[in-house]
């Protein structure tokens, strides 16, 4: 997956929104040490399990879009601390080790 421009993503939104679907933006809130995307990055996953944009691939990805259907499923948005320790990274074949907190937000029609 690759970046998405903000015009695209308000975009993506307002058409999911418009069809009374619930849509879950993932942002990037902080890094510490060596993460594979910057605070601000986003992933944006829809009801229909489609998704656009990246919050870093691989493993982080599977984990977030899990908290994705769990803030759908609850209606509530949460921020998510997730670890890319050196051995983690090293076992999922990624060169990252820092940790990232990311805000899984519900956006409702």
């Amino acid at each position: 997956m690759s970046t998405i421009p903000q015009s695209d993503l308000y975009r993506l939104i307002g058409e999911a929104t418009a069809r009374g679907e619930r849509v879950v933006v993932a942002t990037v809130a902080h890094t510490r040490g060596s993460t594979p995307q910057q605070r601000g990055a986003k992933m944006l996953f829809f009801q229909n399990g489609e998704v656009a944009g990246t919050v870093g691939g691989g493993c982080i990805e599977a984990e977030v879009w899990a908290e994705a259907r769990e803030a759908m499923r609850l209606g509530k948005s949460a921020l998510h601390h997730f670890s890319l320790t050196a051995e983690e990274a090293s076992e999922e074949g990624m060169v990252c080790g820092g940790t990232m907190d990311i805000f899984v937000e519900l956006i409702r029609p």
